[in-house]
């Protein structure tokens, strides 16, 4: 294991790894991981027999054969190389298992971490930093990486790991409904206020009950990040936690609020349905046809696409600003892979790299593409012809990086997220006609500020 530069101990290393997700930091300076021998980029002599190498992911279902796909491919190009993938469940799961590992000095050489554990993952100081591979072996990144996917996983200037799986928001249509309500799904609405006089228009009442609602979306954080983004405004201080460690979320104001006082006010009147927190209810509204407008991931289309093959015309538009003033652009969502240090020879390394390389190509992202849905990270990588998936790469390269658009690196960013779903859980009521527990403005701004002592613990655990 390769000591930090702020000579933290291996003890204090190991009782960090082991607090919990609000403490998350696992040594060192707030992100001096670059030191250290076991940091280095290894070339391509490196592994001079045969090598094999644990994948850890979270990956399931058709993900998961994607990925074994994947790994078929690369033992044929590569038959010195051995990827074995190993499913650690859910994203959070698998940062759980991860800093045990670290405890335990136990590390895999390679490791998918899901977009909001990066801050962690840079503070942890326990990876190749993902440029010096890129660097040693004159990679083009910019010919190879979306811009705006790189630049979520660019920490000082540098990539820090390789993107895998993105996604990005959308706004899902049931166009048959659309149309019945005299709309049309080709001019979509492009802002909250345009979404919620399109909602009042697609609901449907037959004898004082709600056969269709307007809108509805899941009370999920993710789009508090995404509108405060789309509003050209930093989820969190320090340039979105990207000029130095995060102090403070900003969603106690601006787009967060708005969002919750908009989302309330739709619920409160009749015109949305609240389906809670789980986006797999706000999910079964919209493919029952229950709900007319619905905010998503693409993640979901390909389910969306076979939910409403004979039952109504699916379409997407681009995810909503918060207003017509609103020039920002979307955050992408997803994970991406790390390459370990500590602990790992540098066959083991170099093997990974070949591996994180080769899952980069064009067409590799193609098929992984192809049978998962996720958006190709490689912009060379021939995306499927479907319009309705077409919207969300134009979305993705109309957009210029920005620290806003970069998305927050925050230690305890999977507790923001979910202290922003109580916030809307709070102002948005359970149904028609009832009041909510709460204004939106102290939902979201209670929300924010009960987040300053895990973040304080965190930026001083990290050293910082």
């Amino acid at each position: 294991m390769a000591l930090p530069r702020s000579r933290r101990t291996r003890g204090a290393l190991a009782a960090a790894a082991a607090l919990s997700l609000t403490l998350t930091g696992c040594g060192g300076d707030g992100g001096s991981s670059e030191g250290g021998a076991a940091a280095t980029a290894p070339g391509a002599d490196a592994i001079t027999e045969p090598v094999e190498i644990e994948f850890w992911h979270s990956m399931k279902e058709k993900n998961e054969l994607a990925i074994k796909a994947m790994v078929d491919d690369f033992k044929k190009a590569n038959p010195k190389i051995t990827v074995k993938p190993v499913f650690k469940g859910d994203y959070d799961q698998m940062v759980v298992a991860y800093k045990q590992a670290v405890q335990q000095e136990s590390t895999p050489p390679l490791v998918q971490i899901y977009d909001i554990g990066s801050r962690f993952m840079y503070d942890a100081q326990q990876v190749v930093p993902m440029y010096k591979f890129i660097e040693a072996d004159k990679f083009d990144q910019n010919a190879n990486i979306e811009p705006n996917i790189a630049s979520y996983y660019t920490i000082k200037g540098k990539l820090w790991s390789m993107p895998f799986n993105s996604s990005a928001p959308l706004l899902y249509m049931n166009a048959d409904a659309v149309k019945k309500a005299g709309l049309d799904p080709d001019k979509p609405p492009a802002t909250l206020d345009e979404i919620g006089e399109w909602a009042k228009k697609l609901t449907v009442k037959e004898g004082g009950t709600v056969k269709q609602y307007g809108f509805n979306a899941a009370l999920y954080g993710w789009f508090v990040e995404q509108l405060t983004a789309q509003d050209n405004a930093e989820y969190c201080d320090n340039g979105n936690g990207r000029n130095g460690l995060a102090t403070k979320v900003n969603f106690g104001t601006g787009a967060g609020p708005k969002f919750a006082q908009w989302l309330g006010t739709l619920v409160k009147e009749g015109y949305a349905t609240n389906t809670g927190r789980p986006t797999d209810q706000a999910q079964n509204a919209f493919k029952t046809g229950t709900v007319a407008l619905h905010l998503e991931s693409t993640s979901a289309l390909g389910g969306y696409t076979q939910a409403a093959e004979g039952k109504f015309e699916l379409k997407t538009a681009p995810f909503p600003k918060p207003s017509a003033s609103s020039s920002g652009g979307t955050i992408i969502g997803g994970a991406s892979l790390w390459i370990n240090a500590a602990g790992h020879s540098d066959a083991e390394k170099r093997a990974a790299w070949e591996f994180v390389k080769f899952s980069n190509t064009p067409e590799q992202q193609a098929k992984w593409h192809a049978a998962t849905g996720y958006v190709p990270v490689n912009p060379q990588a021939k995306s499927n012809d479907n319009p309705n998936f077409q919207v969300a790469v134009t979305q993705l390269r109309s957009q210029q990086p920005s620290a806003a658009t970069s998305g927050c690196l925050l230690g305890i960013m999977p507790e923001a997220r979910k202290a922003a779903e109580v916030g809307l859980e709070q102002a948005v009521p359970a149904g028609a006609g009832q009041e909510p527990k709460t204004s939106a403005e102290q939902a979201m701004q209670t929300a924010a500020t009960g987040l300053q002592t895990a973040i304080q613990k965190y930026n001083a655990n990290v050293g910082q």
